[in-house]
């Protein structure tokens, strides 16, 4: 199987990793990939927002499968344009993407499916989004409707903060924020593959989006995630399946936008019960690179029996027993101004520690060497029997990259791994 995956993140280099090590997989292109992903595929310059130049690079590739890693291009309709070309694609339509590029949209699939999730109120105005702040009360959960790259919510007991938030996002054009009741317990992501009609879950993870350890400072795109969750509760996964995914996706078939790929499932399990904090239409980062740390089944045919409806013969899929942590090193000055172009050295050592691979995010290659090009620009992965032991490979792995001014969190799985 040839296969094209479409994007630059430590997500598609985990994406492109677990492709190459299945063995029906004959070649592995990418477009337009990053250094890490040019080790196991060969690279194309294509822009990754613009679905007639991947559907064209697809046919003269002549490719059995293209899988679209990001969120934007998959809200820009390139899946749509590879379908189109008669390609097989791992990724939702444009319209299908909606529940993600749309926190409104999503919000009403998700009350006609009788999805259970936060109350939201909708606002357009400066004024409607104060009166929300105050029905609410604190803490106070303010959501950019569109796409924000994981940094579009605020979630503080600080009114004005979250004020200012609301008004930043609707000065945008066509600006809409979503207020909604704050929800207590303890978040988990769950990724469910989607063929438009039949569903399948994977394993559940849990990330970390705040900075600083202790979950301190402003939220980002993750800055680490860990899986399995030894501390959730049985049934969870099958709860999700029949109360949120299936739901779901005979909801978008109803409304004549069927729903393939993954849907990334948000979730908080509060007080009141299981609750969607949000729905992601693709593979979270950096959840992803743990989770397929651990799938033993062959990933290009079940990315394939999504993309042409065939989820149902899938054989069950199997999971290793080993425990997986991934901590992103993020450069300095992430989130607000991340810096590039700085050095990174000890990727090869730290990808050379026992049960450690280092998968690259936001890097670039200026004469020869390896530079930062991005916010998050690595994610260290460990793996071992358990928590502590995939733990204590990740960092490992952490201590010997040098980057210059940058940071990680030193808590992620930490609480788990001690019980």
């Amino acid at each position: 199987m040839k296969i094209l995956v479409v994007g630059t993140g430590a997500r598609e280099h985990a994406l492109v990793r677990a492709l190459s090590l299945d063995p029906s997989v004959t070649a592995l292109h990418a477009a337009p990939g990053n250094p890490g992903i040019g080790a196991l595929a060969t690279l194309h310059a294509v822009d990754q927002l613009d679905g007639s130049a991947v559907a064209a690079l697809a046919t003269e590739l002549a490719v059995d499968l293209v899988v679209v890693g990001p969120e934007a291009p998959l809200v820009a309709g390139v899946s749509d344009a590879v379908r189109a070309a008669g390609i097989p694609v791992f990724g939702p339509s444009g319209e299908g993407a909606r529940l993600e590029g749309s926190k409104a949209f999503a919000k009403e699939v998700m009350a006609a499916a009788g999805v259970p999730t936060a109350e939201p109120r909708v606002v357009t105005d400066p004024a409607e989004a104060g009166a929300a702040l105050d029905a609410f009360g604190a803490p106070y959960v303010v959501k950019e409707d569109g796409l924000a790259a994981g940094k579009g919510v605020v979630v503080t007991s600080d009114r004005a903060e979250a004020l200012a938030h609301a008004e930043a996002c609707l000065a945008k054009d066509g600006g809409a924020v979503v207020v909604e009741e704050y929800l207590d317990g303890p978040e988990v992501s769950l990724f469910v593959l989607c063929d438009g009609t039949d569903v399948v879950p994977l394993v559940p993870a849990q990330d970390f989006k705040r900075v600083h350890d202790g979950d301190e400072g402003p939220n980002t795109g993750g800055m680490g995630a860990y899986t399995p969750l030894p501390w959730a509760p049985a049934g969870l996964v099958e709860d999700v399946v029949e109360r949120v995914a299936k739901p779901t996706v005979a909801e978008m078939a109803r409304r004549g936008t069927p729903f393939s790929g993954v849907l990334y499932v948000g979730l908080a399990l509060t007080s009141k019960g299981l609750r969607v904090v949000e729905f992601n239409a693709r593979f979270g980062d950096p959840e992803t690179q743990v989770v397929l740390a651990r799938l033993a089944t062959p990933l290009a045919g079940v990315l394939l029996a999504s993309a042409t409806g065939t989820l149902a013969a899938l054989p069950p899929l199997q999971w290793r027993d080993d425990a997986a942590v991934t901590v992103v090193v993020a450069s300095q000055g992430y989130p607000a101004s991340p810096r590039s172009g700085d050095p990174i050295g000890g990727v090869d050592d730290a990808d050379a520690l026992p049960g450690v691979h280092v998968l690259h995010a936001g890097t670039a290659t200026a004469d020869g060497a390896l530079v930062s090009a991005g916010g998050r620009v690595l994610s260290v992965v460990g793996t071992g029997a358990d928590l502590g032991a995939a733990r204590a490979a990740a960092y490992a792995g952490v201590d010997r990259i040098t980057l210059a001014g940058s940071h990680h969190r030193s808590d992620i799985a930490a609480a788990a791994a001690a019980g």
